[in-house]
C-alpha cells in the first residue's frame, strides 16, 4: 500500500457528480470478512445518491438490496462498470467472491480499511485456525467440547446428503493478496466527500493511474489545527479516559498516541475534531510505509531514547506504558505491513 501513489481530484466534484455519460453505468458492492460499515457509507452520502443513481445503476449489493451469489455469477464478464469490494479475506467463501468480482468488473475498489490493509479483522494474524477454533470450541467457559468437534468444510449424513462450509484461513489477508486492484479508498469507514470524489471520478472518466489511493499523500499532522510544541518531549504515556483532554493541543504533547503522523490525511479530521486521537485507518502514507514502525520511532524520539543514555532496562519500562501495542500501531494495517502477522516457533 506505501508503494502507491494518492490522487484526489478538486473540491467541486464532491458535491455532485459529472456529466451524464453516454449511458448508464453498472455499479457492484460486495462484502467480504466485513462489518457492513462501508455499505452504511454508500448510504451516508444522504441526497447526492439520488446524483449518483441517476448516472449509475447498482446491479448487486447483498447488504443493501436483494441480491444472491449466483445473480452475480450470472453476470457476463466485465459487464459491470465498476465493484466496490469491502472487507477483509478470511474464508475461501471471501476469496471466491473477490475473484468473481475481479472476473465480472472492469475497475476493481479497495473500498474501507479491511479491503485495502486487512484491517481490525487484520489483527487475528496474532494467531491461526487451529488456535482461534481451540479458544472458540474448547476453551471458552461456556462451551462443552471434551471431543474438540469444530466446524467440517463437508459433511454428509447417513442420507448422503451434503453441506459445505468455506473454509478459514490461517491468515486474513488484503484485497490485493488475492486479485488485482485497480483503486484503493482507505478509511473505516470511507467518508462521504471521499466517496464522492471516488464515483465522480469514475463517472466523468477522469480517472487517476491505476493503482492510486483516493485520499492524500501528506500526513494527517498537517491538516491538524491543533498546538504542537517546536521541542516535543514527555515522560509518560496516558491513556484517554486517565486525563483530561485539551481540545486545542496535540495529544502527542499531552501524553497520548495519536497515528496521525504516520496515516494519510484526507478524512476531514472527524475524529481530532470529537477530541479523539487519531487510530491510523486511513493507512500509511508513501514515506511512512510501514504505520506501525514509524510511530514507534517517532515514540523513541519524543521520550529522548536516542538521545539520553538510557539502560535496556529503561527502555522497557518507557514502552510498557503502552497497553495492548499491536492493536495500537497496526490496527487497521497488520496483514500489509512488514510484520504481516505474528510468527511463533519454529513451525511458522
Amino acid at each position: 500500500m506505501s508503494q502507491r501513489s494518492s490522487w484526489k481530484s478538486s473540491t467541486g466534484l464532491t458535491e455532485e457528480v459529472g456529466e451524464m455519460p453516454e449511458k448508464k453505468l453498472r455499479l457492484a458492492i460486495c462484502r467480504g470478512a466485513t462489518c457492513s460499515g462501508c455499505d452504511i457509507a454508500v448510504l451516508d452520502i444522504h441526497e447526492r445518491l439520488l446524483s449518483v443513481l441517476e448516472k449509475a445503476d447498482i446491479v448487486f449489493a447483498p447488504t443493501i438490496m436483494d441480491a444472491k451469489y449466483e445473480d452475480l455469477e450470472a453476470m457476463e464478464d466485465n459487464s459491470i462498470d465498476v465493484g466496490l469490494y469491502h472487507g477483509s479475506v478470511r474464508l475461501s467463501e471471501n476469496e471466491h467472491m473477490a475473484e468473481l468480482m475481479r472476473k465480472k468488473c472492469r475497475l476493481l475498489i479497495a473500498f474501507g480499511a479491511c479491503a485495502c490493509f486487512g484491517g481490525i479483522f487484520g489483527l487475528a494474524n496474532v494467531s491461526d485456525r487451529e488456535e482461534i477454533f481451540r479458544e472458540v470450541y474448547k476453551k471458552t467457559a461456556s462451551t462443552e467440547n471434551p471431543d474438540f468437534v469444530t466446524p467440517e468444510e463437508v459433511y454428509r449424513d447417513k442420507k448422503g446428503h451434503e453441506l459445505t462450509l468455506p473454509r478459514f484461513y490461517d491468515d486474513v489477508y488484503a484485497l490485493d493478496d488475492k486479485v488485482d486492484v485497480d483503486y484503493y479508498v482507505p478509511l473505516c469507514p470511507p467518508v462521504a466527500d471521499q466517496i464522492m470524489t471516488a464515483l465522480n471520478a469514475i463517472i466523468s472518466g477522469d480517472l487517476p493511474p491505476k493503482g492510486a489511493v483516493i485520499a492524500l499523500e501528506k500526513t494527517l499532522c498537517s491538516e491538524c489545527p491543533r498546538k504542537k510544541s517546536e521541542r516535543r518531549k514527555i515522560d509518560k504515556i496516558h491513556r484517554p479516559h486517565e486525563v483530561e483532554l485539551d481540545p486545542d493541543t496535540c495529544f502527542l504533547d499531552q501524553g497520548l498516541i495519536c497515528m496521525g503522523p504516520a496515516t494519510r490525511a484526507g478524512c476531514g479530521g472527524i475524529c481530532l475534531t470529537a477530541n479523539v486521537p487519531c487510530r491510523g485507518c486511513n493507512g500509511p502514507t508513501k514515506e511512512a510505509f510501514d504505520q506501525g514502525g514509524n510511530m514507534l520511532g517517532l515514540i523513541s524520539t519524543i521520550f529522548g531514547i536516542c538521545e539520553e543514555d538510557l539502560t535496556e532496562a529503561d527502555v522497557e519500562k518507557i514502552f510498557k506504558q503502552i497497553k495492548d501495542p499491536l492493536g495500537t500501531f497496526y490496527r487497521f494495517t497488520l496483514p500489509k505491513s512488514m510484520l504481516r502477522r505474528v510468527r511463533k516457533g519454529d513451525s511458522r
